[in-house]
C-alpha cells in the first residue's frame, strides 16, 4: 500500500501546482479552442484530457481551428500519413498565424517524443507557441501560462514518467460512453513499431483508482466503456500486488490481472457494455477468454493484431509467436465464445516480404475469416529496427499485394456480415448518419445503420435485414 500512497501525494502535489496556473489563466479572459486529433483512442483520450484542462480554466471549444485563439495537434507518428496531415496542416497556419500574432499553436502527443521531428519544427515551424509529449499533458496550464507570459516558444519533452497522475480532468466527446486508460506504454518493441519508444515502458493504473473511475463515469450517465492500453493483455505486470478489496495489503497477494480487472468492472451497477484495446496475441491467457465468457458486460468482440500470416515475418517483426499459435488463440476463442467477432491489423510490404509471405497472409485470412481487418502498407518508422532492415519493398510492388489481401478481406468480411440477416440483435445507438438515418454498434462492435427516432445512447433491438461489406441494415423492433 505505501506505493500507491505515495504516488496519490505526489499527483496531489503536481495537480495542486497546476491548480494554481489554472488560476492565473482565468483571470486572463476567456478564450476558444480547438484540438485535432490523430492515431488511437489512446490519442483520443488524451485529447479529452486537454479539453477538460482547457475548460477548466474557462475556455470554450470551437469547430474552426482557423477562429480559434489556441489551435492543438495531438499528433501521432505510427503511421507516416498521420505526419504528412500534420505537416501539411502546419503549412497552412503559418499563413493563419501571421495575421493573427496572438494565436497560440501548440503540438503535442507522439510525434513530438522524436528529437528528428523537433528539429524540423524548429527549422520549418518556428511560429509553433508550444511543444510538449506523451508524459506530461498534465502540465499544459504551466506551459500555457509561461508562454503567455514570456512571449517566447516553450518545449517540454520528458524522455520517460513513471509516475501516473489521477484526477485529470475530461471532457467527453460522448454522453453514454468514455474511454478509461488502464496502463500507458509498452514492453514489446516489435520491430516495426515505434509506439515504446515515444509512450514509453509499461505502466499499469492501480485497479482501485480504474474502478473508481469507472464508478464515476457510469454515475455521470456513461453505459458502455472501452478499457484502452497498448497491450491490455498484459495488465497488472507493474503492479506490486492485486488490489481489489480486501487482498491489497496482503503479503505475497498474487498481481492484478487483465481477467481479474474484467471481472471486477463486470460487478459495477448501472454499467451495461465493456469492451477494451489493443490485445497481443502472446499475452492471450485461457484465464481472460474464460473471464470474457463468464463477464455479462465484457462485449463478444476481440481485436488481436496479426500483422501478417508468415511464421518467417512475425520472427522478423519480434510478434513473439508464429501462426500456429495464432490460429491457436483464434480457435480457443472461437470454441469457448461462438458468437465473438474477431477483428486484426495487417502490414503488408514489411521488408524482405515475398509473394509466398503474402499468399499465406491471404491463407490466414480465408481461416481465421475476420469480420474486418485494419489493412497498412508498411512505412518505415525512424528509431525502429525494421527502419534499418534490407530488402525493404517498392511501392509497385506492395500496392498490387496490398489490394489482392484488400480484395479477400472485404469478400471475408461480406460473407461474415451476411450470417447476421434475419437475427435481432441490440444495438447501442450512437449517432445519426446520412439522411438521418440512425446508427450504432452491436456487442460484437458490427455497425448497424436502420431508420427510426431512438434516442441516442439507449440500446435497444434492431432486426437485421440486410447486409453491406462493413455494416449491417436493419429496423428497430
Amino acid at each position: 500500500m505505501g506505493q500507491r500512497k505515495e504516488q496519490s501525494k505526489l499527483s496531489n502535489l503536481e495537480l495542486t501546482l497546476q491548480k494554481e496556473y489554472i488560476e492565473k489563466l482565468r483571470t486572463q479572459g476567456s478564450k476558444t479552442y480547438n484540438i485535432s486529433t490523430y492515431g488511437c483512442q489512446m490519442n483520443a483520450r488524451d485529447s479529452e484530457t486537454i479539453s477538460g484542462i482547457l475548460n477548466q480554466i474557462g475556455y470554450k471549444e470551437v469547430a474552426n481551428r482557423e477562429e480559434a485563439d489556441i489551435v492543438i495537434f495531438n499528433t501521432c507518428c505510427v503511421r507516416e500519413n498521420a505526419e504528412n496531415r500534420l505537416y501539411g496542416n502546419l503549412g497552412t497556419m503559418k499563413e493563419i498565424k501571421r495575421k493573427r500574432r496572438d494565436m497560440k499553436i501548440i503540438l503535442c502527443g507522439c510525434m513530438m517524443q522524436q528529437d528528428m521531428v523537433l528539429a524540423k519544427i524548429k527549422e520549418s515551424y518556428n511560429f509553433v507557441d508550444i511543444i510538449f509529449g506523451t508524459f506530461n499533458v498534465h502540465r499544459l496550464p504551466q506551459l500555457l501560462f509561461t508562454n503567455i507570459e514570456t512571449n517566447g516558444q516553450v518545449i517540454d519533452i520528458w524522455q520517460e514518467h513513471e509516475e501516473i497522475i489521477e484526477d485529470l480532468p475530461s471532457r467527453r466527446v460522448f454522453s453514454f460512453k468514455a474511454g478509461v486508460n488502464i496502463m500507458y506504454g509498452c514492453n514489446n518493441f516489435c520491430s516495426f513499431c515505434i509506439v515504446p519508444h515515444v509512450r514509453g515502458r509499461e505502466r499499469s493504473r492501480e485497479m482501485e483508482d480504474i474502478l473508481e473511475e469507472i464508478r464515476e463515469l457510469v454515475a455521470d450517465g456513461v453505459i458502455e466503456v472501452m478499457l484502452l492500453g497498448q497491450n491490455v493483455n498484459s495488465y497488472g505486470k507493474t503492479l506490486e500486488n492485486k488490489t481489489t478489496q480486501g487482498a491489497a495489503c496482503e503479503v505475497n497477494a498474487p498481481k492484478a490481472s487483465f481477467a481479474e480487472l474484467l471481472r471486477e468492472v463486470n460487478k459495477i451497477e448501472g454499467l451495461k457494455r465493456i469492451r477494451f484495446m489493443s490485445s497481443h496475441p502472446k499475452d492471450l491467457s485461457d484465464e481472460l477468454i474464460l473471464a470474457i465468457k463468464e463477464s455479462s458486460k465484457v462485449c463478444k468482440q476481440f481485436h488481436l493484431p496479426v500483422q501478417s500470416g508468415s511464421s518467417r515475418l512475425l520472427k522478423e517483426m519480434h510478434r513473439g509467436y508464429d501462426i500456429e499459435h495464432y490460429m491457436e488463440k483464434v480457435e480457443s476463442l472461437k470454441t469457448a465464445i461462438p458468437e465473438i467477432t474477431l477483428t486484426t491489423d495487417l502490414i503488408i510490404g514489411f521488408p524482405g516480404e515475398t509473394e509466398e509471405d503474402n499468399e499465406q497472409t491471404i491463407d490466414l485470412l480465408k481461416k481465421a475469416r475476420f469480420a474486418s481487418v485494419f489493412t497498412f502498407i508498411y512505412s518505415p518508422r525512424i528509431g525502429t529496427e525494421a527502419a534499418t532492415m534490407k530488402n525493404h519493398i517498392p511501392e509497385d510492388i506492395s500496392k498490387p499485394r496490398f489490394q489482392k489481401v484488400l480484395d479477400v478481406v472485404n469478400l471475408i468480411s461480406e460473407e461474415v456480415h451476411r450470417e447476421w440477416v434475419g437475427k435481432t440483435l441490440k444495438v447501442l445507438v450512437e449517432g445519426e448518419g446520412k439522411n438521418g438515418i440512425l446508427q450504432g454498434r452491436t456487442d460484437g462492435g458490427l455497425l448497424v445503420h436502420f431508420e427510426g427516432n431512438s434516442e441516442i445512447g439507449t440500446i435497444i433491438n434492431v432486426k437485421i435485414t440486410a447486409n453491406k461489406t462493413f455494416y449491417l441494415i436493419g429496423e428497430k423492433i
